[in-house]
């Protein structure tokens, strides 16, 4: 078997630089991680982290790896796991992937730190997840489509939600509407923008270009998006931002440019986060089961890993809460 000082020699590096490289310390150079990594592939190299091979001792805990801990969004499906976690006798390790293929989160996956994990981070690649997962540790994602056995996807329908609120908008009159995206490759954001292409030619209204605008997923991006479609001087008749946090910067931008919303233009949003409700005026958006995302994840890990047998596949519905940002 392989060795650190193996992949070190074959990389031409010192043992330290292969360590930093192999556990994402960042003191070296992309390029030497790069060189290190097709060493340690090409020597077949497995770290000794502790339960590492098939007979490790069970670590009692759950891992659910997150693109961003602090979103508002995360709560519910947070507490979703949290609770059934507990109820099992097992803990909760909830973590970041800020740094991707190199943050801490992927020790979870690469070491098996723990004995399951649920992943909604667009950063973790499906290469790592499929390689990671097995029958003694499930995984379950809740933002992509993987074809693996040992991997269970627990999915909101994104298209049906996009679709809703598009034809939600089309129904109120509205033809011309903007789509603010999620960041380029997020699977839900694609899924809602699909929903939104599909109601757009179910109900034979033009979809224009100019009038998706590139966000990602922040409040920020949402403020510098609508000032981007403000700045274009032909504001359409309502905007679909792909989640509540874009729509709420999205707020702002035409509160300081004294664009009355709804009276000059429509607002929907994505998520349901509970700021959404209580901002002016309230959002019109697509609910999403949050709570029963994470605790069915959680409870499907634990039938894996009682060796009990589960469907790979899981789709939860969306709904349209109507508040006051859509004109009558």
């Amino acid at each position: 078997m392989a060795t650190i000082k193996d992949v070190a020699k074959r990389a031409g590096v010192a043992v330290s630089t292969a360590s930093y490289a192999l556990n994402g310390i960042q003191k070296v150079s992309p390029a030497t991680v790069e060189k290190v990594q097709k060493a340690a592939i090409e020597l077949n190299y497995q770290k000794n982290g502790f339960a590492s091979d098939l007979k490790r001792t069970k670590t009692n805990t759950i891992a659910l790896i997150l693109s961003d801990l602090s979103g508002p969004y995360y709560s519910e499906l947070i507490k979703g796991v949290q609770e059934v976690t507990s109820a099992n006798g097992y803990d909760l390790i909830a973590c970041s992937s800020i740094g991707g293929e190199l943050s801490t989160a992927t020790k979870f996956l690469k070491e098996k730190r723990v004995d399951g994990a649920i992943i909604l981070a667009h950063n973790i690649s499906d290469d790592l997840i499929k390689k990671s997962a097995r029958k003694d540790f499930p995984i379950v994602v809740l933002d992509r489509e993987i074809d693996s056995e040992f991997v269970l996807e627990v999915q909101v329908d994104n298209i049906q939600g996009g679709y809703v609120a598009t034809e939600h908008l089309i129904n109120k009159g509205h033809r011309n509407i903007a789509y603010v995206s999620g960041p380029y490759n997020s699977h839900d954001n694609e899924k809602r923008f699909h929903g939104y292409k599909s109601a757009m030619l179910d109900h034979g209204v033009s979809y224009q270009s100019r009038l998706k605008i590139s966000g990602d997923f922040t409040r920020e991006s949402g403020y510098r998006a609508t000032k981007m479609l403000i700045a274009q001087q032909n504001l359409p008749d309502a905007v679909f931002y792909a989640n509540d946090e874009m729509a709420i910067g999205g707020l702002q931008a035409f509160s300081e440019r004294n664009i009355r919303i709804p009276e000059d233009i429509s607002v929907v949003g994505f998520d349901d986060i509970q700021l959404s409700e209580y901002v002016a005026p309230p959002l019109t958006t697509i609910r999403q089961p949050k709570y029963e995302a994470g605790a069915l994840s959680v409870h499907l890990i634990f039938q894996l890993l009682a060796g009990e047998k589960a469907e790979r596949h899981y789709s939860l519905s969306t709904e349209l809460v109507e508040r006051k940002s859509v004109k009558n």
